[in-house]
């Protein structure tokens, strides 16, 4: 069976395995044992070029310079806790204390904050209000008056509406995401 290499963007960048090895040691609390093989180790030995990815229990698996993915067990070594991509609830994040000489602001300067944020969202607003406005007027209902190099080019007319209809489109979203802001800052 012949075997391609992936297209360029869809190569693995190469990385250093000492650096694989400190992510994973650091990110996954994970220390190596005296005496025992450790994850940096097994992953040298296997020619990974990225971080080891846990597979199953202590299996892992990464991806060599050829590309192709290389799977291995370190024996012994606890995998790290699965992550689940979910934020922890409102209620427990706000619970967790600061933490001590963490910077606190008074209520008076976070309140001019506030007001200044207010405004520059109320400012951002009125200038979006207005070029809707603007291009609703160069929309025209969907019949603007064509221009002179349009009259001979009906593609040419058919794109300068549809670029006006998306401006619209653009303008209204952005409408409707400063009022949702607005309303979360009172």
């Amino acid at each position: 069976m012949l075997r391609r290499d992936p297209p360029p963007q869809l190569r693995p960048r190469p990385t250093t395995v000492r650096a694989c090895a400190l992510v994973v040691l650091l990110a996954g609390g994970l220390a190596p044992v005296a005496g025992a093989v450790t994850l940096a180790e097994k992953a040298r030995e296997s020619g990974c070029v990225n971080k080891p990815s846990v597979v199953d229990g202590n299996t892992y698996r990464c991806v060599t310079e050829s590309g192709a993915f290389s799977y291995f067990n370190v024996p012994g070594l606890a995998a790290p806790p699965p992550a689940t991509g979910a934020s922890p609830p409102r209620s427990a994040r706000a619970a967790t204390p600061s933490p001590a000489g963490f910077p606190k602001v008074d209520s008076a300067t976070q309140k001019g904050r506030d007001d200044i944020r207010r405004k520059v969202l109320g400012d951002e607003l009125a200038s979006e209000e207005k070029l809707l406005a603007e291009a609703r007027i160069a929309y025209a209902d969907g019949a603007p008056a064509p221009l002179p190099e349009e009259r001979a080019d009906a593609e040419k007319y058919r794109t300068r509406i549809a670029r006006l209809r998306q401006a619209i489109g653009v303008h209204e979203r952005n409408i409707e995401a400063l009022r949702k802001e607005i309303g979360n800052t009172r």
